[in-house]
């Protein structure tokens, strides 16, 4: 049997945007799970593997939704009891500057505003990044950073830090919402999203030496970001903020093997291969790695019961 403190009943869900790596691997577990799910697309998303899988799952149903259009939200959220939601810049707008802040706070408005109106709506999971928590801490006053931490808005304008900037503005837009209309959210603040489609124009980016001298430099794979997702939402204990990861970038070896990833070396200096230098890591993850404990620990017992269209409480 599951823990208490899993709520696995096989309902209905919304993922926005659905299109990403995330929104789309998050729609295949959930199908795979029991659950019926809304994959909310923007229209500048590759949707071609989702429609595939709708013409074989009747469980998948795909909306055409932007996060600027309000109606849109709604429709995709109509009987739904939750929400997946991360935020793709438009294709019209894809460069992250000084005025996305505007552009990603308006759509974190919108969407929590449709889930306030939305009657069925039980949790909302909004997908935020490290970069909100880690910038604008000295090492004197915040020796170890964790959820409890913000970055600082006015240090991230000083850098030129837009992604920052703008993460840190829709997520604190989001909460505020989210406290006044009494929406039941949780935030998975995740750090870089590594894998094939990783280039160096990724605006996680910028800072990143600073951020490995820093001691703050954290990376996560998509299946444990997908599973720290699914973790949140079933879990009915899990609140506010939960920092995600699951490498940190504190050895030379590991920030030269992100380089080589990002623009191909011929050769490196054999000094650095060499280097076996560590810097103290700064950030922790404790309060997710605590709930995926049991989370983990449920997850056969949760495929059997769905093989048999049963629920797990």
């Amino acid at each position: 049997m599951a823990p208490a403190s899993y709520n696995c009943i096989f309902n209905t869900i919304c993922v926005m945007d659905a299109s990403t790596r995330l929104g789309t691997k998050l729609v295949k577990r959930l199908l795979k799970r029991g659950y019926t799910v809304h994959a909310a697309i923007q229209n500048h998303g590759e949707s071609s593997s989702l429609k595939r899988i709708e013409c074989e799952e009747k469980k998948l149903k795909i909306f055409e939704s932007d996060p600027f259009d309000y109606h849109s939200i709604l429709d995709a959220l109509k009987g739904c009891s939750g929400l997946f939601y991360s935020f793709e810049p438009p294709a019209d707008y894809p460069t992250y500057d000084e005025e996305m802040g505007e552009v990603e706070v308006r759509a974190a408005h919108n969407v929590l505003e449709a889930c306030a109106q939305t009657d069925t709506i039980e949790k909302v999971v909004f997908t935020s990044s490290a970069t909100t928590i880690i910038w604008g801490h000295d090492k004197d006053s915040a020796p170890s950073i964790d959820e409890r931490h913000w970055t600082d808005i006015n240090f991230c304008r000083k850098f030129k830090l837009w992604h920052a900037m703008s993460k840190t503005l829709a997520e604190k837009t989001a909460w505020g919402l989210a406290m006044d209309r009494e929406i039941n959210m949780v935030t998975i603040n995740s750090g870089l999203l590594m894998g094939p489609e990783l280039t160096i124009t990724n605006p996680y980016l910028k800072g990143a030496a600073e951020m490995y001298e820093d001691g703050v430099f954290v990376t996560v794979d998509l299946d444990f970001l997908v599973d720290a997702h699914i973790c949140v939402y079933e879990d009915i204990a899990s609140y506010g903020r939960y920092l995600c990861f699951n490498h940190i970038i504190n050895q030379k070896q590991d920030a030269l093997n992100l380089v080589q990833m990002l623009s191909p070396l011929p050769s490196l200096p054999q000094s650095l291969e060499e280097d076996t230098t560590i810097i103290q890591q700064r950030i922790s993850n404790k309060k997710l790695n605590k709930l995926m404990v049991d989370f983990r620990g449920c997850q056969p017992q949760m495929m059997d019961q769905n093989a048999n269209q049963d629920i797990c409480l």
